[in-house]
């Protein structure tokens, strides 16, 4: 199952640009070809995309915060809850493939319970944009 994310006791515009500054430095340091964007609640607060990306990486990271929004779980969370027992998911929920991506890489964010946010990442290989999202939380 789907690591998660802590909850935290606030979340806001200083804290979404605190953990997006330190997640996308991490990044550059390491040279990973990614894009990070945070929502507090549909609006973007926080937007990087380090070398390497491309707009489909901005795509993608707007389709899998869809998910989260939507199911209020990790979009790897759906993808393993729901995709993979259910072939027909987009028909069953009434969703467009070119709107919402089930799959790794966007996290709720949640103070105190509510869901607040998102954080979402694209641009690693199989397994590595959901590791480096949860990352970006304090534990």
């Amino acid at each position: 199952m789907a690591s998660s994310v802590p909850d935290l006791e606030q979340f806001g515009h200083e804290e979404a640009w605190q953990m997006g500054s330190a997640l996308a430095a991490r990044c550059r340091a390491d040279h990973l070809p990614v894009t990070i964007s945070i929502w507090l609640g549909e609006q973007r607060v926080f937007h990087a995309a380090l070398p390497g990306t491309s707009a489909d990486n901005d795509a993608w990271v707007e389709k899998k915060a869809r998910v989260v929004r939507r199911f209020n779980r990790s979009s790897l969370e759906v993808y393993e809850r729901y995709v993979t027992k259910m072939p027909d998911f987009f028909l069953v929920f009434g969703l467009s493939q070119a709107e919402y991506a089930p799959g790794e890489g966007a996290v709720p964010i949640r103070v105190r319970g509510a869901l607040v946010g998102v954080l979402a990442v694209s641009g690693l290989e199989q397994g590595g944009d959901h590791g480096l999202a949860v990352s970006a939380f304090p534990t």
